[in-house]
Parts: C-alpha cells; sequence; structure tokens
C-alpha cells in the first residue's frame, strides 16, 4: 500500500472558474495520484456556484469524493481568515472509508456499517441534531472518536454542508483500514473553586451542588479569584460537567464546559447551557485569553503527539478564539500546525466544534478540535 498523502489549499476572494481549476490542478499535480477524499470549507457566497465548484475539484483535481460545508471563516496551513470570501481545502490520498450522508429525519443515528477506528463529522445546526447523534453514537460505538463542526457562515439560508453534488443535513466520514485520527481538543479553562456534587437539577437548571445552592457555590469561587482574575471574569465564567466520575482529581480537560446563561441569588439557581444529571460532578471554570493559551500548550505537550508525526490536520476552532480574544492572528493554528511538524492543514471556525472529551464524544463551545491523520502501525 501506498503511503498517506495530502495538501491543504486556499482559494481566496468569491468564486471563481478559473481560480478553483488552478487549485484543482495544483492538488492533481501536488499529490501525484488520485485523492479518495476532500474536505472543503466555503464561504456562504459560494453556495450558488456550489455544483461546478465541486465538479471541478472532482474532475480536474482527480478527486472521488468532496464533503464539506459552509464557514464563516477559513484555516490553512498556520493562517486563519476570520471573514471574507473564499475556501480552504484539505485533499487527501489514505485508507479512508466513504463519506456518508446522514437525513435527519431517518432518525439521529442510522449510520451502519464496519466499526470504524475514527470518524469526521460536519452538520447543519439548523437542520441537524448534533448533540443527540453523537449520544447514540458514544452508546453503540463507545471509543470510537467522532471529531468535525457545525456548519458557520450566517443565517439559516447562509449554511449548507454538501457531499460531492447535493446538500446534506449532516456528513459522516468514518475512517477505517490503516487510516485514522488523533483527536485534541483545548477548551481554554481552568476550574475554579471546588468540584461538587449536582443534588437538585431541573433539565437545565441547577439548584444545589453538595446541598448548597448552586449560585453560592458560584459566588464562592468567584470570590477566591484575585483582583484581576474577576476583571475577566464577567461573560467568562463557564460550568464544568465532568466526563467521569472515576477520578481521584479533577484539572484541565475532564470536563465537558458549558455556558453559564443566567443565575438568580434569590432561588439559588444557575442556568447552563447543558443538561447535568443528579450526581454527576460540576465544578465551575474560568476562561481568558492567558489561560486559553497555557490550556493549548498543555494539550499539546500532554497529548498523542509524542513519537507520531501526522500527515494531515483538520482543524475546528470557534470564532470566539480568533485575535480578538488572543491579541494576535494565527494563534490556534500556529500551534497546531508547528506542533504537527508543518504537515498540510485545513479547517473554519464553527458554530461548534465536536471532539471526545473523558472518551465520549460532544459538541463544544469557545474550543479547538484538531483531527491529527495518521497510518496505524502493524
Amino acid at each position: 500500500m501506498q503511503e498517506p498523502r495530502a495538501v491543504s489549499m486556499e482559494i481566496p476572494g468569491p468564486f471563481r472558474s478559473g481560480s478553483v481549476r488552478d487549485a484543482a490542478l495544483r492538488i492533481r499535480e501536488d499529490l501525484g495520484r488520485p485523492a479518495s477524499v476532500a474536505v472543503a470549507f466555503v464561504s456562504p457566497d459560494y453556495l450558488p456556484h456550489l455544483p461546478e465548484f465541486i465538479e471541478t475539484l472532482r474532475v480536474d483535481g482527480h478527486i472521488s469524493d468532496v464533503m464539506g460545508c459552509t464557514s464563516a471563516g477559513r484555516i490553512v496551513g498556520r493562517h486563519e481568515v476570520e471573514k471574507g470570501s473564499g475556501c480552504a481545502i484539505l485533499a487527501l490520498c489514505c485508507d479512508a472509508g466513504e463519506p456518508v450522508d446522514l437525513n435527519a429525519h431517518e432518525g439521529a443515528c442510522h449510520f451502519s456499517g464496519p466499526r470504524p477506528h475514527a470518524s469526521i463529522l460536519l452538520a447543519n445546526p439548523f437542520r441537524f441534531a448534533a448533540d443527540d447523534w453523537l449520544r447514540e453514537w458514544n452508546a453503540e460505538n463507545p471509543g470510537v472518536a467522532a471529531v468535525g463542526g457545525l456548519a458557520s457562515g450566517g443565517e439559516e439560508n447562509d449554511v449548507a454542508v454538501f457531499l460531492n453534488d447535493r446538500l446534506a443535513d449532516a456528513v459522516f466520514l468514518p475512517l477505517g483500514g490503516r487510516t485514522t485520527i488523533l483527536p485534541l481538543v483545548s477548551q481554554g479553562c481552568r476550574p475554579i473553586g471546588e468540584p461538587m456534587t449536582v443534588t437538585r437539577a431541573e433539565h437545565n437548571i441547577v439548584y444545589a451542588l453538595g446541598g448548597q445552592p448552586a449560585y453560592d457555590v458560584l459566588e464562592t469561587a468567584f470570590e477566591a479569584l484575585t483582583d484581576s482574575e474577576k476583571s475577566v471574569a464577567k461573560g467568562n465564567l463557564f460550568a464544568g460537567l465532568a466526563g467521569t466520575e472515576y477520578l481521584d482529581e479533577f484539572k484541565p480537560g475532564d470536563f465537558l464546559i458549558r455556558t453559564i446563561i443566567g443565575a438568580d441569588p434569590g432561588s439559588g439557581a444557575v442556568v447552563i447551557g447543558g443538561i447535568p444529571r443528579t450526581g454527576q460532578t460540576l465544578q465551575y471554570q474560568l476562561r481568558d485569553r492567558e489561560i486559553a493559551k497555557a490550556d493549548l500548550k498543555r494539550v499539546l505537550a500532554t497529548g498523542a503527539l509524542h513519537g507520531v508525526r501526522p500527515f494531515a490536520t483538520l482543524l475546528f476552532s470557534c470564532p470566539g478564539r480568533g485575535k480578538d480574544f488572543f491579541g494576535s492572528p494565527n494563534h490556534d493554528a500556529s500551534c497546531f500546525f508547528d506542533a504537527a511538524g508543518g504537515n498540510p492543514l485545513a479547517g473554519f471556525f464553527c458554530n461548534g466544534e465536536i471532539a471526545p472529551v473523558a472518551g465520549r464524544n460532544a459538541v463544544h463551545g469557545y474550543t479547538a478540535a484538531a483531527a491529527l491523520w495518521i497510518e496505524k502501525s502493524d
């Protein structure tokens, strides 16, 4: 079997037939053989030209399948383009499966086939219940990572997911054979206060933690912050739901991070963007620029990269992690690009990022999730 290869490519500006054809020919030349799949992230103004765009890539680029979605911004190599027209493409020659069109009206998880090593999932947030699908996927395929993102780019009519010549509610790429991915996710938060057990909750409203009002626990965690931390805490406090209870000590990366939607000192309730269960551990979290930088450094230092050289990377990042947050452009892209040895990298800014935490796949916010493509060893 030939070694896997990949190439990433950017097409800047509005759709132009000649530019797409030039990119397709460069992909074909750089790979030196037909690509099994290409993943493309396009600005919404590409949608009226999508049939021509896909056909040009497949015919002139010698690409078997093209899957992708609209994006508010694109990532190629070490560069992030946070807005504006254009396209990012990652084309791959590897032993991967065939992409599958998931129809939201046929059930949450109707994919059937050989059990994959891992998977890539792109979904339209207006048409596909990704959280429900992932819960069922986790139950039926424990330990099989799903990495991806929810399409972005504007309102419902500006957002789309596609597979070859048709629009889809979601596209799923199972990875089998000798190809798999290493999932890495940086949530950019650190725990504050103490981890406590949810003792009373209804839907997404947490009333009590360890028998205390959830608001009081939040207030205590806030008061323990330094003055400088308090100054950035507004809008940057989150709830962390433990992915597993079988830990002696909780640390960054052990929690599913959810937004705090509201809090009421009168009732003691805290409303979060997730569904906690009674008996689950919850710990409040703080997010800021320096914490996010440190967390990504930790993920790359302690992740599965040691001794492994990926041949490609897909990066799914939250728009809230751009240059306005970090103070300079290209933070996430350059970190992943360098850590993975400068392999071809492409991605986009998502409406939600998909990655596993504590072995369970979920939709995240404010994260950077990466799928590092590797060839399985014997």
